[in-house]
């Protein structure tokens, strides 16, 4: 099957091509049988000591521009007539608790954590053509380039798989914040937010709205025991029925049914009351309450104190909302530094305070930055999707990093055995921004996530005979020098 694409064509084609030779590949994953461990004798799969149990990433959906938040550079205030191309940051620089070590302002809640934190300034993408959110977030999330000939494990996934639940009656895998349906892009969004071939008991829990995460781990209102059993009965009967079951090896179904128990064991625990936010004190529930991604912040850590093992909270995706600053760049990041600020800090310091910080890997990520000329990065042929072209700024609308870039991001970790107060690599002072000293790619960085959770990252599978990796062909390096 030839699942190249076309980078010079338009985005909208480039887009529905994407999804087709997605989709027939996906059905193609459906029909394979369960997944083996390929295991060799020699020390080279032999999974490193874990120095976290729990990861949860902080998804910044959108392009989150390095230059306004964690890696500022030279700033210039709004001016009418002012050039564009002297437009490199658009909030000035703050101190941080860490002698030397600047970011935004507007995070002086990150800024008085940063002591804990390891910021990595040097994350670089691949230049994928044509620089699609949903392409460069499937990369992220899956360590692969879509599409693929078989549907690709989300890392959270691979974490439920190869690790297993931390507790048996909670979800391995929580998706927080991001809607799946009636949202643009939802079909490119479900593409990796999936477990992929592991089967539906390693896929994600998906809790679009924090504050009603509750519901979801209760039987409708008004169902009894007894009925909400039936239900469950009838839901077998329907998989054991299903006229596509010739679709979907007895692994596949297997799995499905497994997914099934596990979400019938939590609807009866202790544990379900993790996800009812409204149970949190009044005080530490206002610390979070900036929004659905504080509220998700909150739940994560609730979660994960019960026992999850793998939490996503993201800002959500929407094309052209949020971090994706196609318009409004200066006044919308400034909106989104009031939404992340204190959910960040907040979080950090209660897993902290309650001793756990040292064992969750905590990941503020997002699938590339921004800038206000340049897109992709320098040889990069990638067509410039910027709303506003302009020289000079005439109006706010025009203030602010409104192109893709992928030359230099910003990663920031905390705890997991990551350094305290550590920052790696630097990207230049003037255009391009490009990082200019180690470099960390998209393989490396998960190998480097997969080694503090304690998986190999030459861990494979074997689908239809062939080997799969945790990182592509298993060459992904840990940065070694991240961990105290």
């Amino acid at each position: 099957m030839n699942l190249d694409l076309d980078p010079s064509a338009p985005e909208p084609v480039i887009r529905r091509d994407f999804l087709k030779k997605l989709a027939a590949a996906g059905a193609a994953a459906w029909s394979t049988g369960e997944p083996q461990a390929v295991w060799a004798s020699d020390a080279k799969h032999a999974h490193p000591p874990a120095k976290a149990d729990a990861c949860i990433l902080l998804w910044m959906a959108g392009g989150m521009a390095a230059p306004d938040t964690f890696d500022p550079k030279r700033y210039l205030p709004f001016e009418k007539g002012l050039e564009v191309a002297k437009m490199l940051s658009t909030f000035p620089a703050i101190d941080t608790a860490v002698d030397g070590v600047q970011i935004c302002q507007g995070l002086e809640n990150i800024a008085r954590m940063m002591d804990r934190a390891t910021l990595i300034r040097s994350a670089v993408q691949p230049d994928l053509g044509s620089i699609l959110h949903s392409r460069h977030q499937y990369h992220w999330h899956t360590g692969y380039v879509p599409p693929q000939t078989v549907a690709c494990p989300h890392i959270g996934s691979w974490m439920a798989k190869v690790l297993g639940p931390r507790n048996s009656v909670m979800p391995a895998f929580i998706n927080i914040g991001q809607r799946l349906e009636g949202v643009g892009e939802s079909e490119e969004l479900k593409a990796f937010t999936t477990a992929g071939f592991f089967g539906s008991e390693f896929g994600p829990m998906n809790l679009p709205f924090p504050e009603e995460a509750a519901q979801s781990v209760r039987p409708p209102k008004g169902m009894d025991a007894n009925r909400f059993a039936n239900r469950d009965r009838l839901f077998r009967k329907l998989v054991d029925q299903n006229p596509n079951r010739d679709r979907m090896s007895d692994y596949q179904q297997q799995s499905l049914l497994r997914s099934m128990d596990n979400a019938y064991r939590l609807l009866s625990s202790k544990e379900r009351e993790a996800f009812d936010i409204s149970l949190e004190p009044k005080e530490a529930y206002a610390n979070y309450d900036t929004g659905r991604f504080g509220r998700g912040c909150l739940l994560a850590r609730r979660l994960v104190e019960a026992g999850a093992r793998f939490v996503e909270v993201t800002t959500e995706y929407v094309p052209f909302l949020y971090w994706d600053t196609h318009k409004d760049g200066h006044q919308t990041v400034a909106g989104l530094h009031r939404e992340i600020d204190m959910p960040i800090a907040t979080l950090v310091r209660d897993l902290e305070e309650r001793g756990m910080l040292e064992r969750t890997l905590v990941i503020v990520a997002s699938e590339f930055s921004r800038d206000a000329l340049m897109e992709g990065k320098p040889g990069s042929n990638a067509g410039d999707q910027a709303t506003f072209k302009v020289d000079r700024i005439e109006e706010m609308k025009h203030y602010g990093l409104h192109r893709h870039f992928t030359g230099g991001t910003s990663v920031v970790m905390f705890g997991g055995g990551t350094k305290a107060g550590y920052v790696h690599g630097e990207t230049a002072d003037e255009r391009p921004l490009i990082a200019v000293k180690d470099p960390v790619s998209v393989m490396d960085l998960h190998a480097t996530i997969m080694t503090a959770i304690g998986i190999s990252p030459k861990t494979e599978f074997a689908i239809e005979g062939r080997p799969f990796y945790v990182t592509e062909d298993g060459k992904g390096q840990p940065v070694t020098s991240l961990f105290s």
